[in-house]
């Protein structure tokens, strides 16, 4: 198959095992396998129990630089990074976020990882799986009718319609659903709005819930509402937690999958990057790490986001441990880190960006050396993986070597997963398995009593290299609030742009002399954290004016055609 292949021409050459073998190589008894077809699976929960007194094995975090809007390939890294370790002798298991169907239809046209270093079946994956984003937005919305409902026949808890947090949501992009209004002729008329489904509170809980218990707990303290003398209004105060738990109790369970080397992978949950965590569930890799030597996990966006918010978030909850941190980087990343080049979503990249340029090189390098500075204030070890694109040149990933080297990585590896999958990624694992080698202490970027101004501006400070923090009145009406109803000890999870370190996304490389700027503060408060808003966040995303939904069809036999092609 040429190297140039479409991913799902790829895919479907690909020669797949029944899940039931997939799981049986790795251990998995039979009695906690629930096969969802041939070649995919849930993971009953009750395998916590059997399992806990089996040694861990090494938890390894893939983070990134600043990505441009096109990704630089962490998801296909992750993948080839797990390959590359089973094929140096390490058994070892992938676990990733799912893929929305807005993304799917809209700008990337996939998220299974991409040529010869994809999780299988595609197809699948990439349209609705196992069906737990649509078990999320079905529970979320039922939340939606049971405060409309509430409101339509009495309103007994006094809610303030001003004060109404709970938005529907729907998984796909539709920028023409954003604000609503509700309610026309029906009893309570108000004002409303649509999320992507993948940004709801449920799904951020699923990410992070250590069990059915632990679940049901969080939907209930979920804060829907605030009354109109300033109390919060939580799922349980509705009398709804109870049954959106009965929709999301399978969509809880992990979801086994393989790569296209028969490798083992979990894919489950899959938490919006901004205003929550933006990492896969802590299930699935709470069960991996019983089962293999290492477990590869990827994490949203740049080491100024999802890294973290891993630390400070997910790395809380049941005190994981990991071994190190891969940053990928790509020649192509860190050129528009220099602010020579303009790249717009849905277009083509600029021509120039294609040709060697070792100032533009060094220049944007800048923001490599912060995210290696993330990590090792985490106290942990990072790798540097070159995510090599064909244009790039030798010079060009020996500067990038040269750079991460001066900034103290402890390895340097060009990656080739897209072309060669794990043969592309082995001298990535053996830097892997000896940087995991070296002790590692992780630090969390502030302490949970800390109030949460203190909070929000050691991240901004510590973090992102900010020179400090500017509150609106409304910020500062929402944290008094919040520390009023005792959230103040919950942990910070800051929704800001993507595209840069800063919240300015023009702002490239590593932004220096510049201010946090606090517009909002929000409660994921089932999920167990606070959001400060800082820029504008796109919660509802719209389609491009082609979107990849126009190149995806059906053949005669009923076989995907154009999904995730080039």
């Amino acid at each position: 198959m040429s190297s140039l292949a479409a991913d799902y021409e790829i895919a479907r050459a690909a020669k797949m095992l029944p899940i039931t073998e997939i799981a049986r190589n790795l251990g998995l008894p039979d009695e906690f396998i629930e096969p969802f077809g041939r070649y995919q699976a849930k993971i009953r929960l009750d395998i916590l129990e059997a399992i806990k007194s089996r040694p861990l094995g090494k938890l390894v975090v893939v983070t990134a630089i600043t990505p441009t809007p096109l990704g630089e390939g962490k998801t296909v890294n992750t993948i080839g990074l797990a390959m590359g370790l089973n094929r140096i002798g390490k058994k070892t298991v992938s676990t990733t976020r799912q893929p929305s169907l807005g993304p799917v239809f809209g700008v990337k046209g996939g998220a299974a990882g991409g040529g010869r270093s994809q999780v299988l079946p595609m197809e699948d994956i990439n349209l609705h799986l196992t069906g737990d984003i649509h078990a999320v937005q079905a529970a979320h919305n039922l939340g939606s009718a049971f405060l409309d409902n509430h409101l339509h026949h009495g309103n007994k808890l006094g809610i303030d319609l001003g004060g109404i947090f709970w938005r529907r949501v729907m998984d796909m992009n539709d920028r023409s659903l954003r604000k609503i209004t509700v309610g026309r002729g029906e009893g309570v008329e108000r004002e409303d709005g649509f999320d992507i489904a993948v940004a709801s509170e449920i799904m951020a809980i699923l990410a992070l819930a250590s069990g059915y218990p632990d679940m049901r707990e969080r939907l209930g303290r979920m804060i829907m509402a605030r009354t109109k003398d300033g109390r919060p209004v939580t799922a349980d105060d509705l009398k709804v937690a109870g049954a959106m738990a009965l929709l999301v109790r399978k969509a809880l369970m992990p979801n086994l999958l393989q790569t296209i080397e028969n490798t083992p992978a979990f894919i489950h949950t899959g938490p919006f990057g901004n205003i929550a965590h933006g990492n896969s569930s802590l299930l699935a890799d709470l069960i991996a790490l019983r089962f293999a030597d290492f477990v590869v996990t990827e994490c949203g966006f740049g080491a100024d986001l999802g890294f973290e918010k891993f630390v400070d978030i997910k790395c809380r909850v049941e005190h994981l441990r990991p071994a190190c941190a891969v940053i990928v980087a790509t020649v192509r990343g860190l050129k528009a880190h220099s602010g020579k080049f303009k790249i717009v979503t849905g277009k083509p990249l600029p021509e120039k960006l294609f040709l060697e340029d070792l100032g533009a090189l060094k220049a944007g390098s800048e923001n490599l050396e912060k995210m290696i500075e993330i990590v090792h204030a985490a106290g942990l070890p990072a790798v540097v993986a070159v995510n090599r694109f064909p244009a790039d040149t030798d010079r060009e990933v020996a500067e990038i070597a040269s750079v991460a080297s001066k900034a103290g990585a402890d390895g340097c590896e060009q990656s080739e997963a897209f072309a060669k999958g794990g043969a592309g990624t082995e001298a990535l694992a053996h830097a892997v398995v000896k940087a995991s080698e070296r002790k590692s202490h992780l630090k969390h970027f502030y302490d949970l009593a800390t109030p949460i101004k203190g909070k929000i501006e050691a991240i901004a400070k510590n973090v992102y290299g900010a020179d400090g923090v500017d509150y609106t009145p409304l910020a500062e009406e929402k944290i008094a609030l919040f520390t009023k109803w005792g959230l103040d000890r919950l942990p910070i999870c800051v929704a800001k742009t993507q595209l840069s370190i800063s919240h300015d996304p023009n702002l490239k490389g590593r932004p220096r002399g510049w201010r946090l700027p606090i517009e909002d503060v929000r409660s994921s408060a089932g999920a167990g954290f606070l959001y400060p808003l800082s820029g504008k966040i796109m919660t509802m995303p719209g389609l491009s004016a082609s979107p990849a939904g126009e190149l995806m069809d059906i053949d005669e036999q009923g076989n995907v055609v154009g999904l995730a092609g080039r």
